[in-house]
């Protein structure tokens, strides 16, 4: 992304550097951050599912950390595991040069310790990433060592260790003023384009929600991010106790949102990690709302409802249909401009798969404004753990403890 490009509302901080010279950088990068380590312990958050462990990234993801210096430790959540399975999972880390800590999340001791959020009300609503997430959070906040906590997922093909440096840069060196580091690069792999949801759903929506409901802060704030939905973020850790993490297929959406709400614009920043990046596809499922893409795009939808609802935004179906046909016109003058862009680029592009999709995601966006209208008083944000240790003082020494007996079981 080799552009000077800055808005004025997040500061985009660019790669500049090809060849030699990102190899320069980088060490240059790593130098600092190596130094940085030793007053400001960083902490990396990898949410897994045991399938991933025989795919083709999470390996070479692994060989690539291990070239990292500056890391004082990794927090694992492992998701969709039996016992079988977490011993597998746990010998298949211990190849890590890192100190790291797993989270069998589908463990009796887990379990024991979600039931009993549960029985308070406190429990994530649902499982997948977002539960993920927020439990290994709780880890971190447990072993009260860590002062930058960086957070990717674990399907990332084209993996690099320099991601990871750049991730962590803006809020690990004490002269900037960064809390949170958003992740961006071009989703382009293959010679095709790809980045479907962000592409043809969230940046046309944005622009069909300012149209119909009037230009807001919010609205320009999350149009100045250059890819959304990207899943690498950085924060420093006063951030954690009151950050509220969606529970659904909306949690980068919902991310952002309370950046946005909680902290300045100027503490906040987006890093160009990669000049190629290419992770695991998911599935149109257009015959399936509760799956793929087709999920993914009404969860999104009704994270960015329900946060223009809460600063007043008065939605009614009328304007759900405005917004709706005000999309479908947006995403379809896009194509037309994917379109050239790919062919400047020598890319291969799909007009009629490209309209299918938009096609899926303008009909989703009336399934999640009818969601809203049925279900007002859902609340889709897990707890925070400020308000979790309210509740529960002693909850994260033990749910500490609880991840420290697992893992001690298989180092015997």
């Amino acid at each position: 992304m080799g552009s000077f490009y800055q808005n004025g509302i997040v500061a985009n901080l660019h790669d500049f550097s090809y060849g030699t010279s990102a190899y320069d950088n980088y060490q240059k990068l790593e130098k600092d951050l190596i130094e940085f380590s030793n007053t400001n312990p960083m902490e990396l958050i990898l949410p897994c599912l045991f399938s991933e462990i025989n795919g083709k990234a999470l390996p070479k993801i692994i060989d690539e950390i291990n070239k990292i210096k500056f890391l004082n430790h990794i927090v694992i959540g492992l998701d969709r595991a039996n016992r079988e399975e977490y011993i597998k999972a746990f010998n298949f880390f211990k190849k890590l040069k890192t100190p790291f800590s797993i989270l069998w999340n589908d463990g009796p001791r887990l379990m024991e310790l979600d039931k009993e959020l549960s029985e308070k009300g406190l429990a994530p609503g649902e499982f997948g990433k977002g539960r993920n997430v927020w439990y290994c959070i709780g880890m971190t906040l447990a072993r009260g060592k860590a002062e930058s906590i960086a957070l990717h997922d674990c399907d990332i093909l084209t993996y690099e260790k320099s991601m990871l440096a750049k991730l962590f840069y803006p809020v690990a060196n004490p002269f900037f003023n960064f809390q949170f580091c958003k992740g961006y690069y071009p989703r382009v792999a293959d010679g095709k384009m790809n980045g479907r949801v962000s592409r043809l759903l969230v940046f046309p929506l944005l622009l069909a929600m300012e149209k119909t409901i009037g230009r807001s802060e919010y609205l320009d704030f999350m149009k100045s991010f250059r890819y959304p939905l990207a899943g690498e973020f950085s924060f420093r850790k006063s951030l954690l106790p009151e950050l509220r993490i969606p529970s659904d297929w909306g949690l980068e959406i919902g991310v952002l949102s309370e950046m946005q709400r909680n902290h300045s614009s100027n503490k906040i920043c987006q890093v160009d990690l990669a000049q190629t990046y290419d992770h695991k596809h998911q599935d149109l499922s257009e015959h399936n709302d509760d799956a793929g893409l087709s999920r993914m795009s009404i969860d999104i939808t009704k994270a960015l409802i329900r946060k223009l609802a809460t600063q007043g935004n008065i939605f009614s179906l009328e304007t759900f249909r405005s917004i709706k046909a005000t999309y479908y016109r947006a995403a379809l003058d896009m194509i037309d401009i994917y379109r050239s862009d790919a062919r400047m680029n020598g890319l291969s592009f799909d007009s009629h798969l490209e309209e299918k999709a938009v096609e899926l995601f303008a009909l989703n966006i009336m399934k999640a404004g009818e969601s809203f209208f049925e279900n007002p008083m859902e609340t889709p944000f897990i707890p925070t753990w400020n308000r979790v240790l309210s509740a529960i003082p002693d909850f994260l020494d033990r749910f500490k403890t609880s991840v420290e007996l697992d893992n001690a079981e298989l180092t015997k």
